[in-house]
C-alpha cells in the first residue's frame, strides 16, 4: 500500500514503466541478442589476435640460430638487421592500433544494433502478444448477462488459439451452470409456494366459513400436516441435490447388489398393488464413496422405475461389472418417451406431463441422480425403451480394493421377486 501510494505521488515522468508481459519480452529478446553479439565480438577480437601474433611478417626471415652470426662486424648487415626490428616494432603497433579501433567500432556497432533489436523485440512482442489482449478484453466485457458471448479467436491453431477455446469451453459451461441455476431457483420458489398458497388458503376459507367446527379445524390440522410432510421431503431433496453437487468429503468401500437388494424393499407394497413384474440379476459389484448418497441414488432409480410405470408393467434391475467398472442398471415399461425428451428428465423440478397421481414426487429424483453419480465421477447413460419406459446405466469409476464376499448377495438372473 505505501509503494502504491509513493507511485502515485511521483510526477508520471519518473515513473517506472509497469513491468508488462511485452516489457519483459522486450528486454529479454534485447539481453539475449547483446549476450549473443558480446560473444560473437569477443571470440572475434580473440581469434584475430592469435592469428596476428602467428603470422610471420611477409618478406622477412629470422635468422638461423645455427649459423655464425657472420654480419656481426660488417656496419651494412648490423644496419639492416635494426631495421628490421624497427619495421617489425612499427607493424606491430600499427596491428594493436587497428584492432583497438576494430574493437571500438565493433562495440558501437553491437550498441546500434542492440538498440534496433530492441525495437524490433518491442514490435514483435506487441504482434506476439496481440491475442491475448484481445482475450482478455473480451473476458473483461462477458459478463453473468452476456456468458452467450464467445471469443472465437482467428489465427493458426497454436497455445494462444487453444487458449482462447478453452475460454470459450468454460464460458459455455458457465452460460449452462448459470441457466440451469436460474431456473432450479425458479422451479424451488415455485414448488415451494404451492403448498404455501394451499395452506394459505386452506385457513382463509376454514376462517371465513361461519359453520366451522372443531371437527372442521381437525381435519384442517390434517392436511396442514399432510402439505408440511410434503415441504419436509421437498427441501430434504433440495438438500441431498446440494450436498451431491459439493463433492465428497470421504470415501467408503460398498456393494451395489446389498445396497439394491434393500432398496428393492422399500417399495414392495406399491409394487405389488400396480402388478408389476420385478427382476432382478444382482452381482457382486464394489463401489468405493459415500454410502448414503449412493444408497439414494439406487432408491431414486427403483423409485422412479415403479412410480413412472403401468399397470402389469416390468421392472428389470441388475448389478454387476463390466470391464473392472461397477454397473447398476434399471430398466422399466411406461409412457412413450422420445429420446430429445431423456436429458430433460435429469433437469431439476422437470417432468414429462403432470405430476403422477400417486407418489409425491417434485422432479428431482433424477437430478439428485445425476448429482450423485457425477460426485462419484460416475458415467449415466439413459435411453428411452421402444415399448415404453426408460432403461439407465449408471458406471462407477473402478473400486480399488473388492468387497468382502459376506458382504453380497446374488441372486439367480431374472429371478422374478414377485
Amino acid at each position: 500500500m505505501l509503494a502504491l501510494r509513493l507511485r502515485q505521488r511521483t510526477p508520471s515522468w519518473l515513473r517506472l514503466p509497469r513491468s508488462t508481459a511485452r516489457l519483459r519480452l522486450t528486454i529479454l529478446y534485447g539481453g539475449v541478442f547483446l549476450a549473443c553479439g558480446a560473444a560473437v565480438l569477443a571470440l572475434t577480437y580473440l581469434l584475430d589476435g592469435h592469428a596476428t601474433h602467428l603470422a610471420p611478417l611477409h618478406g622477412y626471415s629470422p635468422p638461423n640460430a645455427s649459423t655464425p652470426p657472420k654480419f656481426a662486424l660488417d656496419p651494412l648487415a648490423s644496419a639492416q638487421q635494426a631495421r628490421v626490428h624497427e619495421l617489425k616494432a612499427e607493424l606491430r603497433a600499427q596491428i594493436d592500433a587497428d584492432r583497438h579501433q576494430l574493437l571500438i567500432q565493433s562495440g558501437i556497432a553491437l550498441t546500434v544494433v542492440a538498440a534496433a533489436a530492441l525495437a524490433i523485440g518491442w514490435f514483435v512482442a506487441g504482434r506476439v502478444l496481440r491475442p491475448l489482449s484481445t482475450i482478455t478484453a473480451a473476458a473483461r466485457r462477458i459478463s453473468a448477462s452476456s456468458l452467450h458471448e464467445r471469443l472465437a479467436l482467428p489465427g493458426p491453431d497454436d497455445e494462444l488459439k487453444e487458449l482462447a477455446d478453452t475460454l470459450d469451453s468454460l464460458f459455455t459451461r458457465l452460460e449452462a451452470s448459470f441457466d440451469a441455476q436460474r431456473r432450479f431457483a425458479a422451479n424451488a420458489s415455485h414448488e415451494l409456494r404451492t403448498p404455501l398458497t394451499r395452506e394459505r388458503a386452506l385457513i382463509e376459507v376454514t376462517r371465513a366459513d361461519p359453520a366451522s367446527t372443531s371437527d372442521t379445524w381437525q381435519d384442517v390440522s390434517q392436511d396442514l400436516l399432510a402439505f408440511n410432510a410434503e415441504q419436509d421431503r421437498l427441501i430434504d431433496a433440495l438438500l441431498i441435490l446440494a450436498s451431491s453437487e459439493a463433492g465428497l468429503a470421504e470415501r467408503e468401500p460398498a456393494d451395489l447388489a446389498v445396497v439394491t437388494s434393500a432398496a428393492l424393499d422399500v417399495p414392495r407394497a406399491e409394487i405389488g398393488g400396480l402388478g408389476l413384474n420385478v427382476q432382478a440379476s444382482l452381482r457382486p459389484a464394489s463401489v468405493n464413496g459415500d454410502p448414503l448418497l449412493i444408497q439414494r441414488l439406487v432408491a431414486n432409480l427403483i423409485d422412479n422405475a415403479v412410480r413412472h410405470n403401468t399397470c402389469g408393467g416390468d421392472v428389470q434391475v441388475a448389478t454387476g461389472t463390466c470391464d473392472g467398472r461397477a454397473v447398476f442398471s434399471v430398466a422399466n415399461s411406461g409412457k412413450v418417451i422420445r429420446p430429445a425428451e431423456v436429458d430433460l428428465l435429469f433437469q431439476p423440478f422437470q417432468r414429462l406431463g403432470p405430476r403422477p397421481a400417486r407418489g409425491d414426487g417434485h422432479g428431482l429424483g433424477l437430478s439428485i441422480v445425476r448429482a450423485i453419480a457425477t460426485a462419484h465421477g460416475a458415467h449415466i447413460t439413459a435411453s428411452a425403451r421402444s415399448g415404453g419406459g426408460l432403461a439407465i446405466d449408471v458406471a462407477f469409476p473402478p473400486a480399488p480394493v473388492s468387497p468382502p464376499e459376506t458382504a453380497s448377495r446374488s441372486f439367480a438372473e431374472s429371478k422374478s421377486l414377485m
